[in-house]
């Protein structure tokens, strides 16, 4: 008994060592800005979706939510804080939506199955991230107002950049796919 209890107990700690890392390197990803058009490209996204697809739906889910909760707390992990200030005010910002949005798309990227079609492997891809866009539209409508262009605020500066990390994640997804069994 004592065998299985010391299993489950580095089971635990290797997950939460695992988020821990995942909710780092999401950090990363936010603070390096890659100068691109029309405005300058984090790999927060790219970042969100390698870690369902590296790590699986329940660790890469849990990373982000500890990114989210390390945000939410004060800590300057989200892109252009603490420039534009920090905690839960920065959180229920303009961003807000697109951040939620972060949860579902690593768990869709993380449930979905890759092989060597790169055509469905993009579409998932693609899926995935535009759940991110999704929320982050409804939630900049509801705040600064439907009457505004939000697809021109809040979508067309990024597509390019985007197709750019989708891309890339779908050349390297059959790779990336494989650090899940050693979890």
């Amino acid at each position: 008994m004592e065998l299985v209890n010391t299993i489950s107990n580095n089971k635990i700690i290797k997950i939460l060592a695992l988020a821990l890392i995942g909710s780092i390197l999401l950090t990363i990803s936010a603070k390096i800005k890659i100068p691109f058009y029309p405005v300058p490209m984090t790999m927060q996204t790219f970042v969100v979706l390698f870690l369902g697809i590296s790590f699986g739906y329940k660790v890469g889910v849990l990373s982000v939510i500890f990114y989210l909760i390390e945000g939410i707390v004060g800590l300057p992990v989200f892109s252009n804080s603490p420039e534009k200030g920090i905690g839960i005010v920065y959180f229920v910002g303009p961003t807000m939506g697109y951040l939620v949005g972060f949860i579902f798309a690593c768990l869709l990227a993380g449930i979905f199955t890759y092989n060597k079609n790169h055509i469905l492997n993009l579409l998932k891809i693609t899926i995935a991230t535009s759940v991110i866009y999704i929320l982050g539209i409804l939630w900049l409508g509801n705040l600064i107002g439907w009457d505004k262009p939000i697809l021109e605020f809040g979508v067309y500066p990024f597509l390019y950049a985007e197709l750019f990390k989708i891309l890339l994640l779908t050349t390297l997804v059959n790779k990336v796919v494989r650090f899940r069994k050693y979890i």
